[in-house]
């Protein structure tokens, strides 16, 4: 008889223990059920709502810049519809059935978001009377606005730095975002052109929005003559579209919503394709010239980038000299490749000999760069 009982609380475990696994077995089909569901039910539109009708309908604009009337679905909470968010719309009927987190477009979330950047003034070599500019009208603003109350006077509100490619237009802008404290978002003018009509001009309301989220900040504008050149009666759409765009940078510099604690700088090499709307007072109110780095400036430069080289008798001066006409970015690379040809010699220290030999390598570069671009005018 107790054999029988012990058996008996055998099976009753068992039976418990196939039960669990019974259960567990059956919540995980159901899940993999309401995935085939899921997978199996089709890919949503995503359109951008442009304004509300009712409770029932509104207006929305797909990407391809066609407008539609569509339904709302009942299910949607109408207090998050607000024009310009990114909506879900079905594909048979473009019912509007899901309401989209992100307000802003993936491609401005994706541009360079630092939030301070580690570039200081102590980085740059040179330029100090640019940098005593800019900190005036930039830094200056921002850490000590009551300055400006008691003075009555507004802080400008935007710099557009010019001047020959690799000297340094880049690094000033992250160097001032750096001693402010402020964000630094950067971006090249040409991510804001896009195909279709307004998309340029939407791009470029969603960054001045995204700067004014994350103020104080410093929004970036690199080769801005991408968007910025000057206007034409042109009967190509893409022309057209870069000029809307234009016109919406000129709207959020100056137009009726403050900056507040959003500075913007621009740089580009070719001042002379820039519209004049866009250079007088009120929005690019300092023009700073960015040159080629002089005796003094590329010394301070071969010491910035040398700062943490292990150096064997190099003469600074010398070097300096050997190199005229050289920009910070050319200074840079003779010291990158100084130390690729001690590291070829198996040493671990770099002497002047590596610079020399650097020097000639990075020059000799440039000769042959210049020499194809005057074959090429000529061939023109």
């Amino acid at each position: 008889m107790e054999v029988d009982v012990s058996k008996q609380q055998d099976y009753k475990i068992l039976y418990q223990k196939l039960l669990r696994n019974h259960i567990q077995l059956k919540k995980y089909v159901k899940r993999l059920e309401n995935e085939l569901v899921r997978l199996k039910s089709p890919p949503l539109l995503v359109a951008t709502l442009i304004d509300i009708i009712d409770d029932s309908r509104a207006i929305v604009r797909s990407n391809n810049g066609m407008e539609f009337l569509v339904n709302i679905a009942s299910h949607v909470d109408k207090k998050n519809l607000k024009p310009g968010i990114k909506v879900g719309l079905n594909q048979q009927t473009l019912a509007l059935v899901e309401v989209l987190k992100s307000e802003k477009d993936p491609d401005i979330l994706a541009m360079e978001v630092i939030e301070r950047p580690n570039v200081r003034y102590h980085d740059i070599g040179g330029l100090k009377k640019q940098i005593e500019e800019i900190r005036e009208c930039v830094e200056l603003p921002l850490k000590k606005p009551e300055v400006f109350k008691k003075v009555g006077i507004e802080p400008p509100k935007g710099i557009l730095l010019y001047g020959p490619p690799g000297c340094g237009k880049t690094l000033i802008a992250k160097a001032v975002a750096g001693e402010t404290n402020a964000t630094f978002i950067g971006l090249t003018a040409s991510e804001l052109v896009r195909k279709f009509i307004g998309e340029g001009a939407r791009l470029v309301r969603e960054l001045f929005k995204l700067a004014r989220e994350k103020a104080p900040s410093i929004v970036f504008i690199d080769e801005i003559d991408a968007i910025a050149m000057h206007r034409i009666n042109s009967d190509v759409s893409g022309d057209r579209e870069v000029q809307r765009t234009l016109l919406q940078l000129l709207s959020e510099i100056d137009g009726f919503k403050s900056l507040d604690n959003v500075r913007i700088l621009a740089a580009t090499n070719r001042i002379d394709l820039i519209d004049p709307a866009l250079l007088r007072p009120g929005r690019f109110d300092r023009i700073i010239y960015i040159p080629l780095p002089d005796f003094s400036a590329r010394v301070e430069i071969f010491k910035i980038h040398t700062r943490n080289m292990n150096l064997r008798n190099i003469d600074f001066e010398k070097l300096s000299r050997m190199t005229e006409g050289a920009t910070g970015a050319d200074i840079r690379m003779i010291c990158i490749e100084a130390g690729l040809f001690a590291i070829r010699n198996n040493r671990e220290f770099v002497t002047m000999e590596d610079f020399y030999k650097a020097i000639e390598k990075v020059f000799e570069r440039k000769r042959s760069k210049n020499d194809k671009e005057r074959t090429s005018n000529y061939i023109k």
